[in-house]
């Protein structure tokens, strides 16, 4: 089985003669995306050298194991099985092949210089702004595009529905400077949430990643949560007999907004804040810090 996003990658590549360097792949990628107009098959955020997308390289590892693609860490390359399938199973190859013929010529610097002028907000984070944009213009134009420093305080999030770099991006947008995990078991089947990978992923970014386990929730008192009236049960409970026992979990989350001077954001699962324990631990700091939580 196969992704439609993969099926995109797999077409785009197949496109561009089978073989691409990492960086290129990447840049090309993002504009073949923006160019399909549709619901985007992958995000990217502002990385080391422009826009990048931690999906497509986990969605890479997957189509080495099946065999579409080679094992190579300096490029993508289909395999033979990789460019059959890509044939057979292509997305929009018509616009594919006229993408590829627009944009031949452009590789290298140039390429990421276009995506950057294009694009001015996924090059804030680029090491290499300088070297590849010349031009004082185009340059402020990045300077622009960096999101304006928010006050130290406190903020929530849940990862429901939301790829990683979509998760990141709104990180970043609203000036978070540290994300603090409060689940119990730091693992998701959904890719880029588990800790490991969401602290690289945050590290990357320039956000620090900071886990609390004290303050979850087990995962077996989840389990049987079907209505509104059943999460604020579970809720009450959390307030009265978990939370008052946390307090120097709660001291630490305090002492990194007001002495740290960070932007801190509570994270887990749930989307809604009100089926999440996360908003439990706000409400338990905001009369301590007398400042009101901002829910993303």
């Amino acid at each position: 089985m196969l992704f439609k996003r993969q099926r995109v990658l797999l077409t785009l590549l197949n496109a561009l003669d089978g073989s691409v360097g990492n960086t290129d792949f990447q840049k090309l990628l993002f504009l073949f995306i923006k160019e399909l107009g549709e619901e985007p098959s992958y995000e990217f955020v502002p990385y080391r050298f422009g826009c990048f997308s931690f999906t497509s390289y986990a969605d890479k590892r997957s189509l080495i194991r099946k065999g579409l693609l080679e094992d190579n860490d300096q490029c993508w390359q289909l395999t033979e099985a990789g460019k059959e399938t890509a044939k057979k199973r292509a997305i929009q190859p018509i616009k594919a092949s006229r993408f590829c013929r627009l944009n031949e010529e452009l590789r290298g610097d140039a390429l990421i210089a276009e995506v950057y002028r294009r694009y001015p907000y996924y090059a804030i984070r680029s090491e290499i702004v300088e070297k590849v944009l010349p031009d004082e213009q185009s340059r402020a134009l990045v300077a622009e595009a960096v999101p304006g420093k928010a006050e130290t305080g406190l903020a929530t999030i849940g990862y429901e529905g939301k790829s990683l770099e979509r998760y990141l991006n709104q990180l970043l947008q609203n000036g978070i400077t540290l994300l603090c995990d409060v689940r119990k078991n730091p693992l998701s089947r959904k890719y880029g949430f588990s800790k490991k990978t969401l602290s690289a992923a945050c590290e990357g970014v320039g956000i620090r990643y900071e886990h609390l386990p004290e303050l979850g929730i087990a995962s077996e008192s989840r389990r049987e949560l079907k209505s509104q009236a059943d999460y604020d049960a579970l809720f009450a409970e959390y307030k009265r007999d978990t939370l008052p026992l946390r307090q120097q979990e709660l001291d630490r989350i305090q002492q990194w907004i007001e002495s740290d001077e960070e932007r801190v954001a509570l994270t887990c699962y749930e989307l809604l804040p009100k089926q999440c324990h996360r908003r439990c631990v706000a409400d338990a700091l905001e009369p301590r810090m007398g400042m009101a939580t901002m829910h993303l």
